[in-house]
């Protein structure tokens, strides 16, 4: 996963409540055997008409807002149906964050698996981070995930953050890339646990 650090860029509202995963991706786009192409599902129904043109009072298919790393978004994002899929296609249209009040567990969970860092803040400091991303003159934000705040022109917000979703990020690791740093830790675990308790070895299964 691409390490998350300091990252500036532009920040989108979505505040509507209760935004699924049915309609961050569509479960048509749930097909596929591999990841490739999600990019496209993201809000599929919102982002293009039924002609397949592009929707042009979507949100991220204006110009102010195209490509933005961030998603400044209403309580309970994420809810719904547990598919991976809509983070991998967050991921994959460019989205390096989100900011909201609250987030889906599983979705939340998905999104640290994946390297998409999730922030929870106050009402208040959500309302204002809006108001700066719905103006083309002030939608661009730092986050800054060492530091844990994120800055919006002359505001600074501070961010609390769990220390193993953080040092994840900062790393660029997923769960399996992350315990694989204690690999010689865990060899010398199993040397001395099968060291301790011979029979339960794999090498003397054959014995057995």
């Amino acid at each position: 996963m691409e390490p998350f650090n300091s990252v500036t860029g532009i920040a989108a509202p979505m505040m509507a409540a209760n935004i699924d995963t049915d309609v961050i991706m569509p479960k048509q786009f749930l097909k596929g055997i591999d990841r490739n192409g999600l990019d496209k599902g993201v809000f599929f129904d919102q982002r293009f008409l039924a002609d397949g043109g592009l929707n042009p009072a979507f949100i991220l298919n204006r110009p102010e807002w195209r490509n933005a790393a961030f998603l400044i978004v209403g309580p309970n994002f994420g809810c719904g149906s547990s598919r991976e899929h809509a983070v991998w296609g967050l991921r994959q249209l460019g989205v390096r964050a989100l900011i909201g009040t609250s987030f889906a567990g599983i979705f939340n969970d998905n999104c640290q698996r994946n390297g998409v860092l999730t922030l929870t803040l106050p009402a208040a400091d959500i309302g204002r981070l809006a108001q700066a991303a719905s103006d083309p003159l002030r939608n661009q934000i730092t986050v800054d995930l060492p530091q844990q705040h994120i800055r919006a022109g002359n505001e600074k917000f501070n961010f609390a953050v769990d220390e193993l979703k953080k040092q994840m990020l900062l790393q660029g690791h997923d769960a399996i890339g992350f315990t694989l740093q204690y690999q010689q830790e865990i060899r010398d675990f199993e040397q001395r646990y099968f060291a301790a308790f011979p029979w339960l070895s794999a090498q003397n299964e054959k014995h057995i």
